[in-house]
């Protein structure tokens, strides 16, 4: 398979993810419906959680079976630490919003002075920060699965490449529910530009994954950034669990976030059982 032909493929698996966006800009949804939205978007990433772990452990698991003790030793660091970056950059991150957020420098006259400027993530509704957070989570998965689409390609597995383009073009749609899910809870509405940006934050990195992959087969690289989206999506499920729980409607959140779940390994056995 050509550079071009993979790296427009790659394009393609990664734009499905607007599909999913544009529910964000509905209105009128009743509290239960606000809820699911959450919980759907939290039972998806759970599944991520999943998917990013087994696919970072797995190269660490294979050359502990091969008694290679120092490529063992190599990739598990590359996995923990790239796990505990993923997990503690958010947390920090979050730490230093909140700080802003309460600073007195923060107030009227600020707010003033910034009229006319794009928001400032310290200025973004709760709502609108989960989603960027979880597209930026999403985004670095995203990479991963790109990598994996270049190095099949560029090793002619064609029909393997094609394969895991759809699967992941499937695991990108639904990711879309995931990203926009806390909107439902936002009172103002969700621009088009913003939107955007959540899309091409999530969406892009496939492409550009795919594009490097084609031309560098590093499984080194692969286990860093699956475990960077692993420590970062669990940070996001952790949030988004608070966020279902203050709706306090524990029957509506456990069928959709059980329903997350399983629309995330739906996708995945699509994409196992077509020989991926």
């Amino acid at each position: 398979m050509g550079t071009a032909q993979t790296l427009l493929l790659g394009a393609i698996a990664g734009i499905t993810i607007f599909i999913g966006l544009p529910i964000a800009r509905v209105r009128g949804l009743r509290m239960g419906a606000k809820a699911g939205m959450s919980a759907l978007s939290t039972g998806i990433l759970v599944f991520l959680l999943w998917d990013v772990l087994s696919h970072g452990v797995a190269p660490v698991e294979t050359s502990l079976n091969a008694h290679d003790w120092g490529t063992f030793t190599l990739r598990t660091t590359l996995a923990l630490v790239g796990f505990g970056v993923g997990y503690m950059s958010l947390v920090y991150y979050d730490w230093w919003l909140k700080c802003r957020r309460a600073s007195p420098m923060v107030g009227t006259g600020a707010t003033a002075a910034d009229e006319g400027a794009a928001p400032a993530p310290h200025h973004m509704s709760p709502a609108r920060r989960l989603s960027l957070l979880i597209a930026t989570g999403i985004g670095i998965h995203n990479f991963g699965e790109g990598l994996a689409i270049g190095q099949s390609a560029a090793a002619g597995e064609v029909a393997l490449a094609v394969v895991l383009i759809i699967g992941f073009g499937l695991h990108n749609m639904t990711e879309g529910f995931g990203v926009v899910g806390p909107l439902a809870a936002d009172p103002e509405l969700p621009s088009w530009r913003f939107l955007g940006l959540l899309g091409l934050i999530g969406g892009a990195p496939t492409f550009i994954g795919t594009a490097i992959g084609h031309v560098w087969v590093s499984v080194s690289l692969e286990i860093v950034f699956f475990a960077l989206a692993g420590g970062s999506i669990l940070y996001v499920v952790g949030e988004l669990l608070a966020v279902c729980r203050r709706y306090s409607m524990p029957i509506v959140v456990g069928w959709t976030l059980m329903l997350g779940v399983v629309i995330g390994f739906a996708t995945d056995f699509i994409l196992t059982a077509a020989g991926g």
